[in-house]
């Protein structure tokens, strides 16, 4: 595995955890007996992180194909 391969190995399984983390909870709000508002609000709210934490990804895979190991050396 090159360089890049490496440091992109680790930002990856931390979404990859933190999204099926999120998937469990959202079905077991959907399987639990809550208020309907409750449960779909919990259920949007799981999928926004998760969508979010796939974006930042995406992002930070680019970071690393670029070049671009730390962020805070342009400020």
């Amino acid at each position: 595995m090159n360089e890049h391969g490496r440091k992109m190995v680790a930002p990856a399984v931390i979404v990859i955890c933190l999204v099926a983390y999120y998937a469990a909870v959202a079905l077991l709000i959907l399987k639990l007996e809550l208020p309907r508002l409750a449960s779909v609000g919990i259920v949007v709210f799981s999928a926004l992180l998760s969508g979010i934490l796939i974006w930042t990804l995406v992002d930070r895979i680019k970071e690393i194909r670029k070049g671009e190991e730390d962020d805070l050396s342009k400020y």
